[in-house]
């Protein structure tokens, strides 16, 4: 599976960014793709999930009523649309995806995860 990560950029405080994940050489129709950020200094960490199968959704506290996931499957593209943005939310974002093909909260983490982008830097300024 390969997946290309795309939308970042500057944006001041309270604005909106949507990033995408276009991904090829899918095998299956049951898997889930997340979203993480790394911000300098700070681990990994996933924001947000969604699944193929039924669209289930996972959102981290720090981005919940801010951030949304969604999926195109037409051509196998999720999206994070991210509003209200903070400089806290500075970091590069990279997309990935799991044959376990579920958003439960315990299992957004990175050794799940099997396949990844090559990420996009967010940068939350004024």
């Amino acid at each position: 599976v390969q997946l290309q990560a795309s939308g970042g950029g500057l944006v001041q405080p309270g604005g909106s960014l949507r990033l995408s994940c276009v991904a090829s050489g899918l095998t299956s129709d049951y898997y889930a793709t997340a979203w993480f950020r790394q911000a300098p200094g700070k681990e990994r960490e996933g924001i947000s999930c969604i699944t193929s199968h039924n669209l289930d959704t996972y959102y981290a506290d720090s981005v919940k009523g801010r951030f949304t996931v969604s999926r195109h499957t037409h051509n196998n593209t999720v999206y994070l649309q991210m509003n209200n943005l903070k400089p806290e939310d500075t970091a590069v974002y990279y997309c990935a995806t799991t044959n376990l093909g579920s958003c439960y909260k315990d299992y957004v983490i990175e050794r799940v995860y099997d396949d990844w982008g090559q990420g996009t830097l967010v940068t939350v300024s004024s």
